[in-house]
């Protein structure tokens, strides 16, 4: 009799591990379940109005709509995306505080600062993709040049004769690359923004820019600047008649941006895969459509895992052209 209780207990114990191994993940599940139980923070790297502000703004409306709780979204601009991205790495992993982002501080940023206060790989949990879109390559409307093709033959007659402006980092690399695909000399002008170098490109003080399409394609439609290539492989649904630059001759050519939504490292699985889930469909909202529409950018949604080796990729193509261009890391 003495010896059955051990081994009665023993099996007792056996009995209860094996049932909370069972309920292991049924616990989890139901963590995932209560999720969001409370208001969700979009933390934001740019300023209220800025595209990125915009298209967090449409997914929370949505995630509000599916859920009941209420999003906040808390803009935290400067520092290129940094001070945000250093916030988010810092915060609980628990899903509550969510960084909507782009390529800026996951795939340029590494590239152009010697320190960065975050790190854009260990330091987060990839959710998903959310959009892509292209930038459009502009001259003023009285330029010679009604393509591609006439431009860059200018450019190689007369090397440092023409200068492109740019006033963010995916602007930037965007004639960078060209520079280097058509092996042409242009001389950059930087700008604090893109729409303060539109305005020097209407008033001819520099020559072209390649430019986001909401900064650009309202004044080609205004007739002040003339189109003459896109910067994706693929053309715009706004300037269907425009060729890709790629198309244009310049093989290869694709420089594109893109939004993204990061959690801290750390958050639980099923937390992550939830906040996929409804930022998956909050990217079909009319709220959504509707920016995506404006901005000239579309939809595209990935797995965690898929959006991990989309930013490897994008890293390394970045780290290529900022190489290659002699940009200094500050």
């Amino acid at each position: 009799m003495t010896h059955s209780s051990p081994r009665r207990a023993l099996l007792a114990t056996a009995a209860v591990l094996a049932l909370g191994a069972l309920h292991a993940p049924a616990a989890l599940a139901q963590a995932a379940g209560a999720y969001p139980a409370k208001a969700i923070t979009f933390v934001v790297p740019f300023a209220a109005g800025s595209a990125t502000d915009q298209l967090a703004r449409a997914l929370g409306q949505s995630i509000t709509n599916d859920t009941k709780q209420p999003v906040v979204i808390d803009n935290k601009a400067g520092a290129s995306g940094m001070i945000a991205a250093s916030a988010v790495a810092k915060s609980a992993a628990d899903g509550y505080s969510v960084l909507i982002t782009t390529n800026t501080t996951h795939a340029a940023n590494e590239h152009l600062y010697k320190k960065l206060s975050y790190d854009p790989v260990k330091d987060f949990a990839p959710v998903t993709g959310l959009g892509k879109g292209g930038q459009v390559l502009v001259v003023n409307a009285s330029a010679p040049y009604k393509n591609v093709g006439e431009l860059l033959a200018f450019a190689k007659k007369n090397p440092g004769k023409l200068s492109f402006g740019s006033g963010s980092s995916s602007s930037r690399m965007a004639g960078e690359m060209l520079k280097q695909l058509a092996a042409v000399d242009i001389l950059h002008v930087p700008y604090k923004s893109n729409p303060l170098a539109i305005t020097d490109l209407l008033g001819g003080q520099i020559d072209l820019m390649i430019t986001d399409t909401s900064t650009g394609v309202p004044q080609v439609k205004a007739g002040k600047l003339r189109a003459l290539g896109y910067s994706t492989q693929k053309r715009s649904t706004q300037l269907p008649d425009v060729p890709t630059i790629d198309e244009a001759g310049v093989k290869g050519y694709d420089m594109g941006y893109w939004f993204a939504a990061y959690v801290p490292a750390g958050t639980p699985a099923p937390v992550v895969a939830r906040l996929n889930e409804l930022l998956t469909a909050a990217t079909k909202s009319a709220a959504a459509r509707s920016f995506f529409e404006n901005a000239g950018s579309e939809a595209w949604t990935t797995t965690p895992d898929e959006l991990a080796k989309f930013q490897a990729a994008e890293t390394q193509k970045w780290g290529k052209v900022i190489k290659a261009a002699g940009i200094e890391a500050e």
